[in-house]
């Protein structure tokens, strides 16, 4: 497996940044300003984007699978991947996901705890309503990781 950081033309990922934040213009709000890492075990597995939100404070934004890849641990290696590098540099690493057990359980794996909750994010930010496995997103819920130098 290989991880590259994207720095340019990061809008031709648009379609694998779209199975993990559905609307578009939501990921234009971070895309350019974040760190973009690709895995690639062959082919194109995993994305994901990382934003500097404070001093030493960093969220993940995005990660997603391509479909005919989930469930084969690629996400979890990219987030380890992305952990390790921001270790030291990081001292706190955000995640923010729906409320959704298995969602937040993925990240409970990753090392992540919860944080806090936003509620009604969803509703108040995007543009229609957004399902996953035929339950709607209301809340956001925020989980962080605390990273020490290695």
């Amino acid at each position: 497996m290989d991880v590259k950081k994207i720095l340019t033309d990061k809008k031709q990922f648009l379609d694998l940044l779209l199975l993990a934040d559905e609307q578009e213009d939501m990921i234009d709000r971070y895309l350019e300003r974040g760190d973009m890492f690709a895995l690639y075990d062959g082919d194109l597995t995993s994305i994901c984007v990382v934003t500097q939100e404070g001093d030493m404070v960093y969220e993940l934004k995005s990660i997603a699978t391509d479909e005919k890849y989930q469930g084969r641990g690629y996400g979890t290696f990219l987030v380890k991947y992305v952990l390790d590098y921001y270790r030291g540099r990081c001292k706190t690493m955000f995640v923010g996901t729906g409320d959704r057990p298995a969602a937040i359980r993925f990240y409970e794996n990753c090392g992540f705890r919860i944080s806090h909750r936003v509620k009604n994010f969803f509703p108040d930010n995007y543009d229609h309503p957004i399902f996953e496995n035929g339950v709607q997103l209301v809340d956001m819920i925020y989980l962080r990781i605390e990273l020490s130098k290695k």
